[in-house]
């Protein structure tokens, strides 16, 4: 009975029910670090001429909200207004609360203060976005590639208070595309591992620039990818959803307002009947009961009409938003004439072992460990989420993400990407970092897991850490 007349699938399959805590697990472990809200926050206040200062720690005090802010607020505003000065205000859930001083407004995306800020900034600098800029890449490659974030948006046929078509679902998605125009999807925010250029680094660069492949069809082509393989894939997602609730919700609503119907058509009838022997009702008399009747099922076929149209999706052209040239730093190291620094100590770094097979042997090893332990490991390296490995726990249904690293034995130092840190600082209880120390192709010790291997957030400006290999091993 749950299920057939629950609007909200409160009851649902134990499939389901997994499938839901992996991608909420996947979920939190993307979600945006209060540190980055805070950075950006702070710096396009101070651009549009607003002053926050720091109070107790992860406090700070706004004594005056600019007037272009609140202005515009009033014309985008759907919240509480924003206020002429905050006491205090933070960005961390956990300084809220403080034992000396009032409750300070938690500024989180949603929050107006925060939405028109990123309105206005958006507003003066939306065009750099699409105009680009050139990012190195500092891990091992050779790839130069354009990064394009596209947003899609999917409507469906209905329209709200001011006539626009209702969003039915909105993403923003990367990918890259190398200079033979293959193109490969980069995962959530792949720019938190890419720094800026340097101006030196730009004076050396300048020839990749000129370079025919970049100038000519990457937008045509990452078009061309967004429509064939993003957009049905994201319709795919979003349209069984819509179907299962639309056909519920007509459901409950046929049932209620026939019902209704039916009532008052049989008491109209009976006071026809009472009115043709004479007897009348001074209150209400068969022909308002008939007009009741007639406005009731006027009601439930508008209502039929519009989740009719709720259903129907309609697939927008996607968007390129914004892009990027990925220069990996090994190329500017080539095209200046420098020898990478790598090239010399590759021999003794990885005894001999080529950097791919320490790769192939750390996953294999990892993999095959995950099995032993009856537990149900996915290679997802080629997707970018920021870790190799799913595996669900025998035990408990969990879902563990794990990266993996591979060393040589010569090896003492682990580099850990931005993205790969935040993963797992967002989700603790599920996120492994994985060692292996690979000796030769045929001789490796491990996996060594690691539980909560960092402690703190990279620098806003690094795009990776390097980590002592044996502390870590240590803590395994």
């Amino acid at each position: 009975m749950l299920e057939e007349k629950a609007l909200v699938q409160d009851t649902l399959s134990g499939s389901t029910v997994q499938h839901i805590r992996d991608m909420m697990e996947i979920a939190k472990a993307r979600k945006l670090q209060p540190h980055f809200l805070q950075s950006f926050f702070l710096e396009a206040f101070k651009l549009l001429g607003g002053t926050a200062r720091a109070r107790e720690k992860k406090r700070f005090e706004i004594k005056h909200v600019p007037a272009v802010i609140r202005d515009r607020d009033r014309i985008i505003g759907r919240q509480a207004p924003i206020l002429t000065k905050y006491e205090r205000i933070t960005f961390h859930k956990d300084a809220v609360q403080s034992d000396s001083m009032s409750e300070a407004e938690l500024i989180t995306p949603g929050h107006p203060l925060l939405g028109s800020t990123v309105d206005l900034i958006l507003e003066k600098h939306r065009s750099l976005l699409k105009q680009g800029a050139v990012l190195i890449d500092e891990a091992d490659g050779d790839e130069t590639r354009v990064l394009l974030c596209l947003e899609h948006a999917i409507n469906d046929m209905r329209n709200d208070r001011y006539n626009n078509p209702l969003v039915a679902s909105r993403r923003m998605q990367f990918v890259e595309i190398n200079s033979e125009y293959q193109i490969m999807q980069s995962g959530y925010a792949p720019y938190h591992d890419y720094r800026p250029a340097t101006d030196e680094e730009m004076d050396k660069i300048k020839p990749i620039l000129d370079e025919a492949w970049i100038n000519s069809a990457i937008e045509e082509k990452a078009m061309e990818y967004a429509i064939s393989e993003l957009v049905p894939q994201h319709v795919d997602e979003v349209q069984p959803q819509r179907n299962r609730r639309v056909e519920k919700t007509k459901e409950q609503v046929r049932n209620r307002l026939i019902k209704e119907i039916s009532h008052w058509d049989h008491r109209a009838e009976e006071l026809r009947l009472e009115e043709q022997a004479g007897k009348r009702n001074a209150k209400i008399n068969s022909q308002q009961l008939r007009r009741r009747v007639e406005d009731l099922q006027e009601r439930l076929k508008k209502r039929e009409e519009e989740l009719e149209r709720e259903r129907v999706l309609s697939p927008q052209t996607p968007v390129i938003r914004g892009a990027a040239l990925i220069i990996p730093a090994k190329v500017i190291e080539e095209s200046s004439g420098e020898e990478p620094e790598e090239a010399a100590e590759s021999e003794p770094e990885f005894g001999g072992v080529d950097k791919e097979t320490i790769e192939r042997i750390a996953m294999e090893a990892v993999m095959e460990k995950e099995r032993a332990l009856g537990n149900e490991p996915v290679d997802v390296a080629r997707q970018n989420r920021g870790w190799d490995i799913e595996s669900r726990d025998r035990n408990t249904g969990e879902l563990h993400l794990i990266e993996v690293k591979g060393r040589s034995a010569a090896q003492t130092t682990i580099t850990v990407t931005k993205n790969e840190i935040l993963k797992a600082l967002n989700n603790p209880d599920h996120f492994i970092l994985a060692v292996v120390r690979v000796h030769s192709a045929t001789e490796w010790k491990g996996p060594f897991y690691i539980k909560q291997p960092f402690t703190s957030e990279p620098d806003w400006h690094s795009t990776s850490v390097n980590y002592s290999l044996q502390s870590l091993i240590d803590m395994a």
